[in-house]
């Protein structure tokens, strides 16, 4: 008998990724998309499955075999071919059928993976379907259940196109003034998306940009740099690139696009809590000249800039934990018309309440090219408070060392509470004391503790980032 996998290293919190060949093979793959079928897909009522997948050269591969998991157990499947991972969403959202991307976003060429959601893009994540999905396809592995009785249908049709004219329709560009605009695709899926959208090549009419290229040949291998702009050295080329062309403004999406990242003329990086507040205040504008009442979802490590600022304006800014499926659940419930993450993850009401980094680069684009100020004045007030980023410490155990920081910080003097780790905070008005606050929070898969800080001052940010960095490394 064959014994029974364990795919918990595969199968994580929020999505499918391992190495191809080894962890993700063609017969895992198969059987992820039966458990999908007969977890998700078939009890929800649901008959059709939209399948997309990005560069990789495992992409089309591991596709055919997720289609072949849900043909047999009788699931129509329709094969949108390469796209990005809102390019996947917009395909569930528009055809109201559930979805699965064939992507490993930015890990390195080795790895592929999957990002699952039911229709309308609605998120599948550990608490919400997806532990079902690795239970089940575990024991489709040991033994396949029979095939479905009629075998499901396979169709193609190419989205791209309709992908672009609906992002167009949500923000209008024709309007605004003429902006030379970088884009480092990364060899990744905004190469494939970013012409579709803000160029012509997917029919639309063109928009008063300037696009600069950077490695927009689709090219799994990444082989000029990863697909990561999360880490500041693939930023590196952008921001040259930036300042040698007298760019308006740089953009960097990572593998599947979903995420974007900004830079401005000087080559500076903006913060992800930067653009949420630019976005969510954009939002909200529009939401009360509607006569509504915006709601904004922030994950709690976002700068409190956000907060202060969405409030003052008039929205509802509601604090949700870190992860994707915790922020689409919130904007589900809440009917939030925007949400952001400090990872540069941005969602959207009118996107089907999911991310979209392409998305939210139009709406940078739009309020850039609606003003006449250059991007860095544009953002000057958004970002008045000094943060750390995120600090990862590797420790012996992380309760014990969650004890330790409880234990030096939280005092009758600060407010803390442990909504997603610990959060404490030292915030009294201006002029009545030092204001700082940091978050530390468990990594899912690793013994780790994330911090992340954020001062009223750098020489204050500092100093309490290196105060929580000695006590959590005490042991």
């Amino acid at each position: 008998m064959t014994t029974r996998p364990d795919l918990s290293s595969l199968i994580k919190s929020y999505d499918v990724r391992g190495i191809v060949g080894e962890d993700l093979t063609l017969d895992v793959a198969r059987a992820i998309g039966g458990a999908f079928a007969d977890t998700i897909v078939l009890p929800e009522g649901e008959s059709t499955v939209a399948i997309g997948h990005d560069m990789r050269d495992s992409g089309p591969g591991l596709a055919d075999a997720v289609t072949e998991g849900l043909t047999r157990r009788g699931v129509d499947v329709v094969r949108i071919g390469l796209c990005s991972t809102d390019g996947l969403y917009h395909a569930s959202g528009e055809l109201d059928v559930p979805g699965v991307m064939i992507t490993a976003s930015h890990n390195p060429a080795a790895y592929n993976g999957m990002k699952l959601c039911r229709s309308r893009a609605r998120a599948v994540g550990e608490n919400s379907g997806l532990a079902d999905v690795r239970e089940r396809a575990a024991d489709y592995l040991v033994e396949e259940p029979a095939a479905a009785e009629r075998a499901g249908e396979v169709t193609e049709r190419d989205m791209v196109g309709e992908y672009g004219a609906f992002l167009r329709s949500l923000v209008p560009l024709e309007g605004i003034r003429p902006l030379k605009v970088v884009v480092d695709a990364a060899n990744a899926m905004a190469g494939y998306t970013v012409p579709a959208v803000l160029g012509t090549e997917a029919g639309l009419p063109a928009l008063p940009l300037e696009i600069i290229p950077l490695y927009f040949e689709l090219d799994g291998t990444f082989p000029n740099h990863e697909a990561n702009p999360l880490e500041t050295e693939n930023l590196r080329d952008l921001q040259a690139a930036v300042k040698e062309n007298g760019a308006d403004i740089g953009l960097a999406f990572d593998g599947d696009a979903d995420r974007c990242f900004v830079v401005d003329e000087r080559g500076e990086v903006v913060t992800p809590s930067t653009i949420t507040c630019l976005v969510g205040l954009r939002e909200t504008v529009r939401e009360l000249a509607e006569g509504n009442q915006p709601t904004v979802i922030h994950n709690l490590i976002s700068s409190r800039a956000v907060r202060e600022q969405l409030a003052e304006a008039g929205a509802t800014p509601v604090r949700a934990r870190v992860g994707h499926s915790f922020i689409k659940a919130e904007m589900a419930r809440l009917n939030a018309v925007f949400g952001g993450e400090h990872s540069a993850h941005f969602y959207f009401r009118d996107f089907f309440y999911a991310d979209s980094g392409m998305l939210a680069a139009m709406h940078v684009l739009a309020a850039l090219g609606t003003q006449d100020r250059a991007l860095s004045e544009m953002l000057e007030s958004y970002h008045p408070y000094t943060a750390s980023g995120e600090i990862n410490s590797k420790v012996d155990s992380v309760p014990d060392a969650l004890a330790r920081v409880r234990a030096a910080f939280v005092t009758a003097e600060v407010e803390a509470d442990e909504f997603d780790g610990l959060t404490v905070e030292h915030w009294p008005a201006p002029g009545e004391g030092e204001r700082w606050w940091f978050n530390v929070r468990p990594s899912n898969t690793e013994p780790l503790l994330r911090l992340n800080a954020e001062a009223d001052g750098v020489e204050l940010m500092e100093r309490v980032r290196d105060r929580v960095l000695a006590v959590i490394r005490e042991g």
